[in-house]
């Protein structure tokens, strides 16, 4: 696995997702697998569990704000987001697109780079 960094627009801000280690400890502490939490916020057919999806979300913009803080001097570091308002991002990106994003985001960080055998 990778880190990953995706950015988005909405409503004319920039937002960033990351996901990483430290992203994917803090999904499967709350739901045990990557690969359950998926099933939640996939899309193919099934209702989107919200909960899960306002989570991920969290869990990836923090990151985002988490890394460019370690480099900020204190007076200048953003505050982490909470999840209402991680929801009111992904209500004005719209449902179906944050879950694409989302999808996205996560297959891409699990892509590795080719090794060649020596």
């Amino acid at each position: 696995m990778n880190d990953y960094s995706f950015k988005f627009d909405v409503n004319d801000k920039t937002y960033e997702l990351v996901v990483s280690l430290n992203v994917i400890k803090e999904i499967q502490k709350q739901y045990g697998t990557i690969q359950k939490w998926g099933e939640l916020t996939g899309s193919q057919g099934k209702e989107v569990d919200i909960e899960a999806l306002i989570f991920g979300y969290t869990a990836m913009l923090n990151e985002a704000i988490d890394i460019k803080n370690e480099s900020l001097p204190k007076e200048e570091q953003q505050p982490f987001y909470n999840e209402k308002q991680v929801g009111r991002i992904i209500t004005s990106l719209g449902l179906k697109k944050a879950t694409n994003v989302m999808n996205n985001v996560v297959i891409n960080s699990t892509k590795s780079d080719d090794i060649k055998n020596e």
